[in-house]
C-alpha cells in the first residue's frame, strides 16, 4: 500500500505527537510525516534555548533555566494550538506537553523542582490530548552513534549515562500513560527518514493504530 493510499486514514487523526529520547529520530519524522500529510508542524525549539549546550556541557549550572525555557516555549505553542483551529488542518508535534516534568524530574533538584511545578501550576496549560502518540524506543547505543552522526553542538556532550536514565525514565512514563491511543515502536534498526520501505511501514501501522495500546517491532514482523 503506498503513501499516498494511506493519507485518508491517517488524517482521521488530527493531532499526532511523536516522542522518544533524545536522538532517536522524533524531529525528523514529524517533519516527513508532516510533508507527507500536508500538516502543520509543531516543534520543540531546540536550537533556540540558549541554556541547552550549557547544560550537556557543565550540567547542574544550567538545569532549571534551560527547563524553564522550554516549559514557557511549550506552554506558548499549546497556547496557539487552542487559539487556532484544531480541525482545520492536521498538526505532527515532536513532543508530548505532559512529558515536560518527565525531564525536570531527571534534571532538577527538589527545591528546583518544587519550584518548576509552582510556576508549571500557575501556568495551567490546558494541553489538548493527542489522537495518537508515536513512541519511538532505541538501544543508548543506537542513540549514541545517532548523536555523533548527528553533531549538533550540543550532541557531543550527551553521554552514555545520562542516556541510560532518560531512556528509563521513558519507559516509565509511557508504561503508565492511558491518555489516548499509543503506538511504540523500536526503532533501533530501522530509518524511515531516509529508508523509504521502513517509513511506509511505519505507515502502515500508524493506519492500524485506532485506539488502545500497540507495539510494533519491524524487525520481528520483516520475519512474520
Amino acid at each position: 500500500m503506498s503513501v499516498s493510499s494511506l493519507k485518508t486514514s491517517v488524517n482521521s487523526s488530527r493531532y499526532i505527537a511523536i516522542e522518544g529520547p533524545i536522538g532517536v529520530g522524533k524531529t525528523a519524522l514529524a517533519k516527513r510525516l508532516a510533508e507527507s500529510l500536508s500538516a502543520d508542524l509543531v516543534l520543540e525549539e531546540v536550537d533556540e534555548n540558549p541554556f541547552l549546550e550549557r547544560f550537556y556541557r557543565d550540567g547542574r549550572s544550567a538545569a532549571l533555566p534551560a527547563q524553564m525555557f522550554f516549559l514557557f516555549a511549550r506552554a506558548r505553542q499549546i497556547e496557539d494550538l487552542r487559539q487556532s483551529d484544531l480541525f482545520s488542518n492536521v498538526r505532527i508535534s515532536d513532543y508530548l506537553f505532559t512529558r515536560d516534568r518527565l525531564f525536570a524530574e531527571l534534571n532538577l533538584d527538589s527545591e528546583e523542582l518544587k519550584l518548576y511545578d509552582q510556576i508549571a501550576d500557575n501556568l495551567a496549560v490546558d494541553a489538548p490530548v493527542p489522537d495518537l502518540v508515536i513512541y519511538l524506543q532505541a538501544s543508548v547505543d543506537a542513540l549514541l552513534q545517532r548523536l555523533m552522526r548527528r553533531g549538533s553542538n550540543y550532541d557531543r556532550f550527551v553521554d552514555r549515562g545520562y542516556l541510560e536514565k532518560l531512556t528509563d525514565a521513558y519507559a516509565r512514563f509511557f508504561h503508565d500513560y492511558d491518555d489516548g491511543p499509543l503506538l511504540i515502536v523500536n526503532a533501533s534498526q530501522i530509518d524511515p527518514v531516509n529508508n523509504d520501505a521502513d517509513y511506509e511501514q511505519l505507515f502502515q501501522q500508524i493506519e492500524r493504530t485506532t485506539g488502545g495500546r500497540h507495539f510494533f517491532n519491524p524487525a520481528a514482523a520483516a520475519f512474520a
